[in-house]
């Protein structure tokens, strides 16, 4: 099978603003790496790591919200280690952590059988670090991702799908279901009171189906105009962004917001209770009082590692038709930086879908 020699795609430039996001339809075709996987991309979608990566927001000098530079950038994280890897990145960067798409070539030491299998890119890769311990390679950051008609992929990232969804529908789910599923997993969430914060966005609204389909009773945190399509994922109650929290309600919180209301946050937790985060879209530096942990007997988790699990669990739940994607809005490649500008308006439940086959 021949392919182009060039292809196109949307380019990150380096950290700052949406004019940092440049279409391009020059760019060299990938080639497969020993152990890799050549993948023509079907379909990709938007999600909180492709702007907070352009913005430099995961630079420890940037102390604020998500929002309030996600259009022009952050100017300290210019230049700084602004990746979930604490390295600096190398620009130019093809950026789309989400990506199903169809085998195409392998690299030395792939089976060629694999060629035309449609597949699922795992998002998040765990790599030993030496003395640093474990860390994460983010597909679309720290190495080239879906928002171009072609990617590469280690081919044990690249996870065959059987399914009659669509690739658009398929791309919903791996960066923001996978990201949900890890922290679920993290915090053994059974048949228990779990709140979910940020629950109208992509990992909220994955989180109120996972954690519903383990049997959990949800209340989701959103505003009033979302909460029937929340319901309708399996929320049991909601609680609305501004209201009062009770006060050791839940056996488990899933946040994704963190900020002001972080005290809060833990104060609706039972004795014993577990805390878990992937995600500070309110902001990163929180108060904590130590006593509160130790005396209640509470445990704070972080999430972004992920064993290998994880994804292969998503894709089965995915086969079985036990989870479905939330599609609010979807937009060719080449208008990205329109659809990053729908993103941030916060005005949809889901995610936003971006088609990348057969670009002009």
């Amino acid at each position: 099978m021949t392919h182009p020699d060039t292809m196109s795609g949307m380019v990150l430039t380096g950290h700052g603003g949406l004019d940092k996001l440049v279409w391009r339809t020059d760019l060299p075709l990938p080639v497969a790496g020993a152990g890799e996987v050549l993948i023509r991309v079907g379909a990709a979608a938007v999600n909180n790591t492709d702007v907070n990566t352009r913005t430099g927001w995961y630079s420890p000098k940037v102390r604020g919200d998500t929002s309030s530079g996600a259009a022009e950038g952050y100017a300290a994280g210019e230049g700084a280690e602004g990746s979930w890897s604490g390295e600096a990145l190398a620009f130019p960067r093809i950026q789309g952590a989400d990506c199903c798409g169809e085998i195409v070539a392998v690299g030395a030491g792939v089976d060629p059988s694999r060629i035309g299998e449609r597949v699922l890119v795992r998002p998040m890769r765990p790599v030993d670090d030496g003395a640093k311990g474990m860390t994460v390679r983010t597909f679309g950051s720290e190495r080239d991702g879906g928002f171009a008609e072609f990617t590469t992929a280690p081919s044990d990232d690249a996870i065959a799908v059987n399914s009659d969804l669509t690739d658009l529908e398929l791309a919903t789910f791996p960066c923001a279901f996978s990201t949900a599923e890890g922290m679920i997993q993290r915090c053994g969430l059974g048949a228990e009171k779990v709140l979910i914060t940020g629950a109208s966005g992509g990992v909220g609204s994955a989180a109120i189906q996972l954690a519903r389909r383990r049997g959990a009773h949800v209340t989701a945190m959103t505003s009033p105009s979302k909460a029937a399509e929340l319901r309708s994922l399996g929320a049991a109650d909601i609680l609305g962004r501004d209201e009062a929290l009770p006060e050791s309600a839940f056996d488990v919180v899933l946040d994704l917001v963190g900020g002001p209301r972080w005290p809060e946050l833990i104060g609706t937790l039972r004795n014993g209770g577990r805390y878990v985060t992937s995600g500070a879209i309110a902001g990163p530096i929180v108060e904590l009082d130590l006593r509160t942990l130790y005396l209640r007997d509470l445990s704070l988790l972080g999430s972004t590692y992920q064993p290998a699990k994880v994804f292969t669990d998503l894709v089965s739940y995915i086969e079985a038709g036990e989870i479905r994607p939330v599609v609010s809005a979807t937009y060719p490649l080449r208008e990205l930086r329109t659809a990053q500008e729908a993103f941030l308006a916060k005005s949809f439940v889901g995610k936003i879908g971006i088609e990348v086959a057969q670009q002009d």
